[in-house]
């Protein structure tokens, strides 16, 4: 925004602490002229004059000359006493401020590692500049999982891309390479590719939080979640078994669907290679919270590999893969859905194998 210039913070509080300290000398001389005017016998200076036979009389003083000049000069004296201090304080006082405008002017050049980090005890700057520090820790975090999103999403769209141009560049230096097959392969990995840029859509979505909310219950949308997959489920020789009650929430109900059939895909896909389980259940655990829980059985999971499979991309080497493992942006969609409507999502992995997956939201009003 274009301004017009003008004075400084400092100078200004400069100006107004040395014009204070002016008016508040000048109040005090009229308040001691408007008493000596109102009280002429009440004269503290007196001057003696030598009468006639040489006897002092008293006479009444007549000081305003003297006054006047000595007034001037006090006032003088509160000027530019008033500028000189006013000019030191506000220095000392607008010193915080300084350092929080440097660092607002390194953050706007890009450099987000550094921090204020001011010392001293807790007031108005303190506090302006560690809002500030947590905000450029949460900027920083941001931009850099972003990065290393766009790398890996980069990264992910260059494969199925190759694999095309391997193909096509196979099938022109041999003729007679069957077309069938050619355009089978082409077509999977088409629709990996599409599959991909739709979950990368979706995930964008849900970052953004740009979506209407309207009342969910979540019961209805995992029982919906379950009979949509139940097919892949049966295909695959598996068991799912629904319960739960009443979990009503507020949000997105296309986003909520594809946060329980996300879940849903995820236990069906890495399970047992048959005979597995998997458990849907959705409860009202508090009378604030309603929560959505996945399990299913697998091979046993370590903490470390669990704590990663929410970041995207991470499909879990240990994990169970066939062809419909996805494109690894399954946990991702789910935890960036319910962090979009201030839930959580909780991986724990199972003693007896496989996992547990849990979604905490916040429950509908009441009303």
């Amino acid at each position: 925004m274009d301004r017009r210039p003008g004075l400084s913070v400092r100078l200004k509080l400069t100006l107004s602490y040395a014009g204070f300290l002016v008016l508040a000398g000048a109040v005090l001389l009229i308040l001691w002229l408007v008493l000596v005017e109102l009280f002429p016998h009440a004269v503290i200076v007196r001057d003696t004059r030598v009468g006639i036979g040489g006897i002092a009389t008293p006479g009444r003083t007549n000081y305003q000359q003297t006054f006047g000049k000595v007034a001037a000069a006090a006032l003088g004296f509160l000027l530019v006493f008033g500028l000189v201090g006013g000019w030191i304080l506000s220095g000392r006082m607008l010193a915080p401020l300084n350092r929080i405008t440097d660092a607002t002017r390194m953050a706007a050049d890009g450099s987000l590692s550094h921090r204020i980090r001011l010392e001293g005890r807790n007031d108005e700057f303190r506090e302006l500049a560690d809002s500030f520090d947590t905000m450029l820790a949460r900027l920083d975090a941001q931009v850099a999982e972003q990065q290393r999103f766009a790398a890996n999403a980069s990264h992910e769209l260059r494969t199925p891309l190759a694999v095309t141009q391997t193909l096509l560049e196979v099938a022109r230096d041999d003729p007679r390479r069957d077309v069938g097959e050619l355009l089978d392969r082409l077509q999977f990995v088409n629709t990996r590719a599409i599959d991909l840029t739709e979950a990368l859509l979706l995930l964008s979505r849900a970052d953004r939080r740009a979506f209407p909310r309207e009342l969910v219950d979540m019961s209805l949308v995992a029982e919906e979640a379950t009979e949509t997959l139940l097919p892949l489920a049966e295909e695959r020789d598996l068991t799912i078994e629904t319960s739960g009650e009443v979990t009503p929430t507020v949000g997105s109900y296309a986003l909520l669907q594809q946060l329980a059939t996300n879940l849903v895909h995820n236990a069906i896909v890495h399970n047992l290679p048959e005979q597995g389980t998997v458990w849907v259940t959705t409860t009202s655990a508090h009378p604030a919270t309603v929560v959505l829980t996945v399990e299913n059985t697998g091979k046993k999971l370590s903490r470390q590999l669990v704590a990663t499979l929410a970041e995207p991309f991470q499909r879990g080497s240990e994990r169970v893969r066939t062809d419909h493992a996805g494109v690894g942006l399954g946990l991702a969609i789910v935890k960036s859905i319910a962090e979009a409507h201030d839930g959580n999502l909780i991986l724990t992995p199972r003693p007896d194998g496989g996992l547990r997956v849990t979604v905490q939201l916040p429950a509908a009003p009441p009303d």
